[in-house]
């Protein structure tokens, strides 16, 4: 199973978009962003499941909460960014 990490750029920011998934019945977790992925050395991070992908992006959607940078995480722990 793959997995998908919505990066943000602060604590507030991923606590928001969680609470939003959590709202629309979507199971997330919130967490430190990778090092490798991390723009300014820290950031949070909400990982979603890829089944839930689609559900995610409506939902955040729907709270004006668009994510603005998406990861899709390998099965080797490697790290692709997709396109919005």
């Amino acid at each position: 199973m793959f997995y998908y990490l919505i990066v943000c750029r602060s604590l507030t920011q991923a606590q928001q978009r969680l609470a939003a998934l959590e709202r629309s019945g979507l199971t997330a977790h919130l967490l430190r962003t990778p090092k490798e992925l991390a723009e300014r050395g820290c950031g949070y991070s909400v990982k979603i499941a890829e089944r839930n992908l689609k559900g995610a992006l409506v939902a955040l959607h729907r709270a004006e909460l668009s994510p603005t940078r998406l990861y899709r995480i390998a099965g080797d722990g490697s790290y692709r960014e997709v396109a919005l």
